[in-house]
């Protein structure tokens, strides 16, 4: 799917973000998609002084502010690089142009749409499962690359548990 968003004739400008280094700040307006070449980047937000990781990116996704992208309104997430990266990066305008320029291009967009809110639905109940172990397992059955791509401490947060119960649950 995203092969072919790659080879549409959209415009993508390349960049390079070391580890750490924000695509987008809390408080700004997210009017760009972003395609991973490599490396990773996470979104999250911060609620009192607490980092919440929502969603991770690495080598091969497409990452966006998508709150922020849809409604053209500011949000508080911040996409960050967890090390080096990769991205090619388009413009919301030259996507949204892209999109409408034809049906099979709006069922792309449709396509990726529906994706994501049945990933997020999985995400929903993975934060409503009380078992440490069962939040483990169902994540690294659906994302088994993400235990290969981010660091633990990230992942432990995403998964609502100390960095010491992931390191436990992997070993055993």
């Amino acid at each position: 799917m995203v092969d072919k968003l790659l080879q549409s004739g959209l415009h993508w400008e390349k960049k390079e973000f070391r580890r750490n280094e924000f695509l987008k700040i809390p408080g700004s307006t997210d009017t760009h998609i972003y395609f991973i070449e490599n490396g990773s980047l996470r979104i999250f937000m911060t609620d009192e002084k607490e980092e919440r990781i929502i969603r991770f990116g690495y080598t091969g996704n497409m990452i966006v502010s998508l709150d922020s992208f849809l409604s053209g309104k500011p949000s508080d997430l911040c996409i960050q690089a967890i090390k080096r990266s990769s991205v090619k990066i388009a413009s919301k305008k030259d996507f949204y142009e892209l999109i409408c320029s034809g049906e099979e291009n709006m069922k792309f967009w449709i396509n990726i749409l529906e994706d994501v809110v049945l990933q997020q639905l999985e995400r929903e109940k993975d934060l409503l499962i009380h078992s440490p172990r069962e939040r483990f397992e169902r994540v690294l059955k659906r994302s088994p690359q993400l235990f290969q791509e981010v660091p633990n401490k990230y992942i432990a947060n995403y998964l609502r548990m100390s960095p010491e119960t992931l390191s436990r649950l992997k070993k055993s």
